[in-house]
């Protein structure tokens, strides 16, 4: 997920999906209600304790976090070099582990109807809308650090939906990335916060929406996924050269790309 989450145009939400750990991480989240400080505010240790205990899902968050924060620091110098240097074949992968992905969720829709169809294009539109937008001139002060943080945040954890998308088109992603590689502690922190307070709300919906509506959430999912194949196919198509020795590597590698998700989801499907 922190890899994925680097790279302009593909989701750690999207990886969540394929893994099979996007339904448990969005309620493990929403189940984060503050409701372990008020015995910590009476003294009761114990009860602050058993309370924090039973609502946070340590098992499942801290080897989750350690491995979003390992790919940031290791892998951003990583992927930012491949995005640089080999750029049509870098979105070529992103584009098939997106196409991958929307199979995915269209496999888990038992019966398609026209609410199921209208959901997908709705998703489709509004996203190849979005990413068309042009970047907007912003500074870099502490509060917009912390709305970027907010906002960014929500992405991350929706499939087709990119997060660091969202920070190019706020015109953050450089300068948090130059953070992020020389540790400027302030900024980092400042995003941090608010990538929190967005998460804890913005989760709660989600749960709603996937425990109350799950096949339309998906429908509309995949079309947020089709909608942004957009930014990868325009990457490779003004990197690529037009030959057949230029379109014919891109090919191969989104079909590795299509192929390791779908080995991935059958393999990690059991942990739904």
């Amino acid at each position: 997920m922190g890899s994925a989450d680097i790279v302009p145009g593909v989701s750690g939400g999207t990886i969540a999906l394929i893994t099979g750990i996007y339904g448990h991480l969005i309620e493990a989240i929403s189940n984060i209600r503050f409701g372990f400080l008020k015995p910590l505010v009476k003294g009761d240790f114990k009860g602050f304790w058993n309370q924090l205990l039973e609502e946070i899902d340590f098992k499942f968050f801290i080897p989750l976090i350690l491995g979003i924060g390992i790919a940031f620091l290791t892998l951003a110098k990583v992927v930012t070099y491949c995005m640089e240097y080999h750029t049509a074949l870098t979105y070529s992968f992103f584009l098939g582990l997106i196409i991958a992905s929307a199979v995915i969720l269209f496999r888990k829709i038992d019966k398609i109807n026209i609410k199921h169809v209208l959901c997908a294009v709705i998703g489709l539109i509004l996203t190849y809308i979005f990413v068309s937008l042009n970047p907007i001139a912003a500074n870099h002060s502490l509060l917009i650090i912390f709305i970027s943080g907010m906002i960014a945040i929500c992405a991350m954890i929706l499939p087709g939906i990119s997060g660091s998308f969202l920070l190019l088109l706020l015109g953050q992603y450089k300068y948090m990335l130059t953070a992020l590689h020389e540790f400027h502690l302030s900024e980092i922190a400042v995003f941090a916060v608010g990538a929190v307070i967005g998460i804890l709300g913005f989760s709660k919906i989600l749960n709603f929406l996937l425990k109350n509506y799950e096949e339309l959430t998906m429908a509309f999912l995949i079309g947020v996924m089709l909608g942004s194949l957009k930014v990868p196919a325009v990457e490779i198509v003004s990197s690529a050269s037009v030959d057949v020795f230029g379109i014919l590597p891109c090919i191969v590698v989104a079909v590795v790309g299509f192929a390791l998700i779908i080995v991935l989801e059958t393999k990690f499907d059991y942990m739904e």
